[in-house]
């Protein structure tokens, strides 16, 4: 399709190769297969792989199965980032199947998490310092920023309530595809600041103000029946589609568009898999490829929805230059930051110098001062 082939070079620059667990092979390959070339001991462990691989797996009831023009199939998992029930249904799946590729709905921004364990996930899901907001300022500019900031702090209350880290279904991803043979991991998301950027563009001023003044007070509790209705829908893209439902430009950014971009990529990654050959005069075997795909429940409908539709990426993957409007409330929103900033300096410096000369210990040396002035 025209416009797709940047995006794919794109996608392998941000994809995490694993391939089945070196241990494994010298248990599969008995010591008469030592002297098997390179073609064939990658046949033979094929072969070990499709056996283990169902016709008909018995697969959660939370998988949709998508098929793709060449009989590639794609197996996609609807999750809930604060599930153990997620968890279970992306081991189940990946183990019935043994794919070839897995897509996580993650970018290069969050792989982080695919490395920490989940005592050290829990503690950064729970705090939101002002290091962090820095950080997201440098990487995404002052408004992105303060909206990623903002969308942390949602996560982080679900966090502190529910005493579960986010992302447990992906590090299960991770864990199952690197001891499924030959089993690739991709990163399926579009990039964070992309998205931001493209947020921010979309609204204007004052819904920019009210968002966020509804994110900055977020408090209220998870009770025991928002945690069991967790496992059967995704809580946090649940309370999202809460706040962003009166902007339909937010939700077209963050969530329909990455609906676009994840689609994209699972058939990217649901090509046909192209079997070594003994030797160039050999002629090139393809067979279909098996897709494992893990996203949040909310995206499962939009991915069905653009399954067979023609795909342009290269629309939602622009920022738009800001507006007049934009420039303008950026601009008094710099003015009156600073503003209040330099008040409260003089505020400070004001009370603090009060308090100084009303110590005795000044009020003697003003004393002492005057008194050493000679007099006119």
């Amino acid at each position: 399709m025209e416009g797709e082939e940047q995006p794919a070079q794109e996608a392998d620059a941000e994809s995490m190769v694993m391939s089945g667990t070196p241990e494994a092979v010298p248990r599969m390959l008995s010591e008469d297969h030592q002297n098997l070339s390179d073609v064939d001991a990658f046949n033979l462990l094929l072969e070990m792989k499709l056996k283990r691989r169902r016709e008909r797996p018995n697969l959660p009831r939370t998988v949709t199965q998508l098929v793709a023009e060449d009989g590639s199939r794609v197996y996609v998992v609807g999750t809930a980032h604060f599930s153990d029930d997620s968890k279970r249904d992306v081991v189940k799946t990946i183990r019935e199947v043994q794919p070839d590729v897995v897509v996580v709905e993650l970018c290069q921004y969050r792989v982080s998490m695919l490395k920490m364990d989940e005592r050290t996930l829990l503690r950064e899901a729970k705090e939101v310092s002002l290091e962090k907001l820095q950080q997201a300022i440098r990487q995404n500019g002052l408004m992105s920023g303060l909206m990623q900031m903002l969308l942390l702090k949602v996560s982080a209350h679900i966090t502190e309530q529910l005493g579960m880290a986010p992302g447990g279904e992906f590090r299960e991803a991770f864990k199952e595809a690197s001891k499924v043979p030959f089993c690739k991991f991709h990163l399926g998301d579009r990039p964070i600041p992309v998205t931001f950027k493209r947020a921010i563009a979309a609204l204007s001023f004052w819904q920019k103000v009210k968002l966020a003044w509804g994110l900055c007070f977020l408090s209220d509790p998870i009770s025991k029946d928002d945690v069991e209705r967790c496992k059967q829908k995704d809580l946090l893209e649940q309370m999202m589609a809460e706040m962003i439902g009166e902007f339909p430009d937010l939700h077209r950014t963050i969530v329909s568009e990455r609906d676009i971009y994840l689609t994209y990529m699972l058939r990217q990654a649901a090509r046909c898999l192209e079997l070594p050959r003994a030797s160039d005069a050999e002629p090139r075997k393809c067979v279909p490829s098996v897709v494992v795909g893990v996203v949040g429940m909310g995206h499962v409908p939009g991915i069905e929805k653009n399954w067979s539709t023609e795909l342009n990426i290269q629309e939602i993957m622009t920022v738009p230059p800001p507006s007049i409007s934009g420039r303008v409330s950026r601009m008094a929103m710099k003015v009156a930051f600073f503003g209040l900033l330099g008040y409260g300096l003089y505020w400070m410096g004001r009370r603090t110098m009060n308090l100084v000369l009303s110590l005795p210990a000044t009020q003697f040396c003003l004393q002492k001062v005057s008194q050493a002035r000679p007099s006119q």
